[in-house]
């Protein structure tokens, strides 16, 4: 745990102060404490808010941190097969990321480090002041404690994807001299994240009201056990798992593959978890809008997706970055038919949408915008560039980003199954369902199921955050790659800044 996130103990409690509610009682800021703060249902909720706060964070622009600017799309996206750093107007870490230069005192590195251990941090003051004297009842502490439970877990599992070994942090460390902590091990991490996993299972709620839409559920937690024990190569775990959920839980197939990413269908069907960006203003949404910010930056706020997405650079509409291209790597990987494409990319000869500030734009799509050719029109188009899904600006959207939807779920059911000895039926009817929706036949009699299964993960799910962390978790850096490949690229190096707070504690990974 880093020692500057001792001063987040000053800002723990801004998760309920965000909303101006009327139900809070709102003291001056010189008046609120950690022991006077933490007393209400409501105390409670706006810091389980603050946690998952945090994870807005990793898409977070700022200019008043360490200078993000979407970092977490580079680490994820850019880095992969599937999107290109635009040769023209993209920036230099970009452009770093793209070329597999991963360097230990870059900025995307500390990002993500820095939300993630911020947000288990703030979990955890959930956890500690759950056993203080406050207002709460025992349900209150159940849920409180299983969500706050939930997110720990989901942070440590983002940091043990990323940097293979990371630190465990489990409680509050009140030193200031004593805030390192050393590496844990593969084995303490999974051990740790399906305990808190298998807790938020048990103490979640099937299904929040609608008042509290985006929180996570029991159904989550359960779908999360599935998926870490995907990582952990415990396929009997995650059979058990991902059986439970296609058969008894509340997930299905949105009919339209295009409607999961608009705007007007969030949180729908086949959302297990997603990140939640309302808007116009963070007063009318539950989770805290990017802290990367002040307040000062209220109204402009939600997820930069365009700005970064969108075509850019001079005389392209709409005045957006255009950092990040689709690859013709990707394009050559869809079969002929595939209906997802349409959602996916701009290419020649289609018409592109787009937004500023005087509104809604509509124009043919010109292919010299991007030096790939492409595009990305996830999230955009027509229906998603409209004033209910902008700021003011033109710059900021406030769909949310989908991050674990019921389409990878069976996916990653199938993959458990093959890898497993399970019932190859039942893999592939789950890959089946997901070729059917994108209007494509059946696998032939005889297909290699784990190459279909892989096939249809990479294009159902570009650009959103998997297949750079299914790259190296299946092994294919250097089939994707090539000779630019590098075993270190496994794991992503741990912040320079962060090796050299902990005086020799943390240890680097190999090769950084």
């Amino acid at each position: 745990m880093k020692k500057s996130n001792q001063l987040i103990l000053a800002v723990c409690f801004l998760g309920a102060l965000f909303s101006c509610s009327d139900q809070l009682d709102l003291q001056p800021l010189d008046r609120l404490t950690t022991d006077t703060f933490y007393k209400s249902r409501a105390d409670f909720d706006g810091a389980i808010f603050a946690s998952y706060s945090s994870i807005q964070d990793l898409w977070g622009t700022s200019t008043e941190t360490l200078g993000e600017r979407g970092e977490f799309w580079k680490l994820t996206c850019v880095i992969t097969d599937d999107v290109a750093a635009d040769a023209v107007t993209s920036d230099q870490r970009s452009r770093d990321i793209d070329a597999l230069l991963i360097r230990a005192a870059d900025v995307p590195y500390a990002a993500a480090y820095t939300q993630i251990y911020e947000g288990i941090y703030r979990a955890n003051i959930v956890l500690d002041r759950l056993n203080a004297e406050n207002e709460l009842t025992e349900e209150d502490k159940t849920v409180l404690a299983a969500e706050a439970k939930f997110l720990r877990a989901w942070f440590h599992f983002q940091a043990l994807k990323m940097f293979g070994t990371p630190p465990l942090a489990m409680e509050i460390i009140p030193g200031i001299n004593d805030q390192a902590l050393p590496n844990a091990t593969k084995d303490e991490l999974f051990d740790a994240i399906l305990t808190d996993l298998s807790d938020a299972a048990a103490g979640l709620p099937p299904v929040w009201d609608s008042g509290n839409t985006g929180r996570a559920t029991s159904w989550a937690a359960i779908s999360y056990i599935g998926k870490v024990n995907v990582w952990k190569e415990d396929w009997p775990a995650a059979i058990t798992a991902f059986e439970n959920v296609v058969n008894n839980g509340p997930y299905s197939l949105m009919p339209n593959y295009g409607d999961n990413f608009n705007y007007t269908m969030e949180n729908n069907a086949e959302s297990i978890f997603e990140i939640q960006f309302g808007g116009p203003f963070s007063d009318d949404n539950l989770w805290v809008f990017d802290d990367t910010h002040s307040e000062d930056f209220k109204a402009s706020q939600g997820i930069a997706r365009s700005y970064y997405w969108d075509a850019g650079g001079n005389g392209v509409p709409g005045g957006k970055n255009g950092w990040f291209a689709p690859t013709q790597d990707l394009l050559n990987a869809f079969e002929a038919g595939d209906t997802r494409l349409g959602t996916m990319l701009y290419q020649e000869g289609d018409t592109y949408y787009s937004y500023d500030a005087g509104g809604q734009i509509v124009q043919p799509y010109d292919p010299t915008w991007s030096s790939t050719s492409l595009t990305s029109s996830k999230y955009q188009g027509e229906v998603n560039t409209v004033p209910g899904n902008r700021s003011p600006n033109g710059q900021s959207e406030f769909n949310n980003e989908r991050w674990f939807r019921f389409a990878e779920l069976k996916l990653l059911y199938a993959e458990a199954l093959i890898e497993g000895g399970g019932d190859l039926g039942i893999a592939e009817r789950q890959i089946n369902d997901i070729r059917n929706r994108a209007g494509l036949p059946d696998l032939e009699v005889g297909a290699d199921l784990l190459t279909a299964m892989r096939q249809e993960k990479r294009i159902e799910l570009a650009f959103e955050p998997h297949r750079w962390f299914d790259i190296t978790r299946w092994g294919i850096g250097p089939d994707v790659f090539g000779a630019n490949w590098d075993e270190r690229l496994n794991v992503f190096p741990f912040p320079l800044s962060e090796i050299e707070r902990s005086d020799g504690l943390l240890q680097q990974n190999q090769g950084y």
